[in-house]
């Protein structure tokens, strides 16, 4: 029988405590398992994680939650067009230790983080899933999918409550924890409680995360390149200051150019022009651009012939439709700051409107950059505002180009997204260029894309948008399966209507000429 040494938070004798999972064979690797095990010997095992001490940490409680036992808030937390209404589906989770605290690497912190340790049947393995938005909640949703695979899993509220940014202004500590410490501490801690639990460090760790979640996978692999054995980025927010600027640039525009606001009824005119233009045949019926980059569209072979038209644009508006898809730029030197929005993204724009920005875009610099609730983006300097940004925010949420030490210990990096978002795929692209063109030959078979057809801001669009990444990700850096192609499924009212394969990029997903154009096994992956 082990006995596990833990020094109680008190700072008081040790005392024995025993650890149930010695009881246990070798599951993998180094890992002891937790294989069966009564439930009172858990529960103790459990309820005695409450006392141990670790590095700027209260363990405000340590239970065992029984079969299908768990109980979540209504909004779950998670990418977007993942979290839903509803909370996921519980009821036949396995048993596990929940053990929740709050860290405190500053004076100022206050990250809440919870670790989810299976009762039996534990792989071995740790996985970490990602935030969305501002974060400011636990990331259950995701949670719950490492849970049922039985992964070590936890998450983090990055250190507030509430999805906006008010908390930054008068607190830069708790913008360092959202930026990048937070997510590093629950790491930490959260390895910690996986040695006092199962007796052994797991084999691997795994972080997979999108939209905030993704800039957060970045973040890691550059400031903490031990902390994970394989990632999974899906369209990171990197860097998030010159997305966020991007996606205000619209509104910005129709601020300036108010005679080429283009109603969201021509959005669908746009959409419907550019499709026709740019997709293949299947594309055209399935409703999306394969290759939005290879798209050559221009907004003019709309242009009314003389005034203004339900099916028309404006020669006003044919000049709005060209700046707002070029991006945003510095009005003093021409630099372009960011991409816009790729070819077949024209509903999203319509959407929410010219005149509408996105507020989590405004409350970035309006919390982060100028820290004054009352700054107004119709003011805004696309000169002085980015590069203010680019100075006092960047630094602490933003992952460079080098991940070559992250690469050193076998890490294994996929990014993804989606060709259906507003985020353009262009700009993930050129960063894969990038840390491709620093890393050394060996390394880059450590490092794979793949953009979407289809697929919206980490789900969502008429494409297939949904892929195990957990079990990709386990294959690739468990046993040596790299991905070179993606299996997509699309699901409605829960059931799988279509799949298609995304391929390692350059390469991309072209029809056999025959087969059903709903089935992956009709595609095969080439380069253009």
């Amino acid at each position: 029988m082990m006995i596990a040494r833990l020094r109680r938070r008190d700072g008081g004798a040790l005392s024995p405590v025993i650890c149930w999972a010695a009881f246990a064979a070798l599951a993998v690797g180094l890992a002891p398992s937790a294989k069966a095990r009564t439930i009172e010997g858990a529960k103790s095992a459990c309820v005695a994680l409450a006392k141990l001490s670790l590095p700027n940490t209260t363990i405000t409680a340590a239970q065992l939650v029984a079969t299908g036992n768990l109980k979540l808030p209504e909004q779950s937390g998670g990418p977007p067009n993942a979290a839903g209404p509803a909370p996921p589906d519980t009821s036949s989770l396995p048993a596990f230790c929940r053990v929740e605290a709050t860290l405190r690497p500053s004076a100022d912190s206050d990250i809440k983080m919870e670790a989810w340790l299976p009762v039996s049947g534990w792989n071995g393995k740790f996985y970490a899933a990602g935030n969305s938005g501002w974060a400011g909640s636990i990331p259950y949703r995701p949670m719950v999918a490492g849970i049922a695979a039985h992964y070590a899993t936890a998450g983090t509220d990055t250190g507030h409550e509430g999805n906006n940014g008010s908390f930054i202004p008068g607190h830069p500590e708790k913008l360092v924890d959202y930026g990048y410490r937070a997510d590093h501490e629950m790491t930490l801690r959260a390895k910690e409680l996986v040695q006092a639990f199962y007796g052994g460090k797991p084999k691997h760790s795994y972080w997979v995360g999108c939209s905030l979640g993704g800039m957060e996978a970045l973040v890691e692999a550059d400031r903490y390149p031990q902390d994970y054995d394989g990632i999974v980025a899906g369209a990171p927010m990197n860097p998030m200051t010159m997305f966020n600027a991007a996606q205000m640039w619209p509104a910005w525009l129709s601020q300036k150019y108010p005679d080429g606001i283009i109603p969201a009824a021509k959005f669908a005119l746009m959409h419907d022009a550019v499709v026709k233009a740019c997709a293949s045949p299947i594309g055209q019926r399935q409703g999306f651009i394969e290759d939005p980059s290879a798209c050559n569209w221009d907004p003019a072979a709309l242009l009314c012939k003389s005034g203004d038209a339900p099916d028309c644009l404006t020669a006003a508006q044919v000049d709005m439709a060209h700046r707002f898809y070029a991006g945003p730029v510095n009005p003093r030197t021409g630099e372009a700051i960011f991409p816009g929005p790729p070819f077949g993204t024209e509903g999203d724009i319509g959407r929410n409107g010219m005149t509408n920005p996105v507020g989590i875009a405004i409350d970035l610099y309006r919390y982060a950059v100028y820290q004054d609730p009352d700054w107004d983006y119709r003011t805004m300097d696309y000169d002085t505002a980015i590069t203010k940004a680019r100075t006092e925010v960047d630094p602490l949420m933003r992952a460079g180009t080098n991940l070559n030490a992250f690469f050193d210990h076998g890490g294994k990096l996929l990014l993804h997204g989606g060709w259906a978002e507003w985020r353009n795929g262009t700009e993930l692209r050129d960063y894969y260029l990038k840390v491709l063109q620093n890393a050394g030959p060996k390394q880059a078979e450590q490092l794979r894309l793949f953009l979407i057809s289809g697929m919206g801001h980490c789900g969502g669009g008429n494409g297939p948008n949904e892929f195990d990444k957990l079990g990709v990700l386990d294959a690739w850096v468990d046993k040596g399966k790299t991905p070179s192609r993606l299996l997509m499924s699309k699901t409605l009212q829960g059931k799988v209507v279509r799949t298609r394969p995304a391929c390692a990029w350059p390469a991309v997903a072209k029809y056999k000429g025959n087969g059903d154009e709903d089935q992956a096994d009709s595609y095969v992956c080439s380069n253009p």
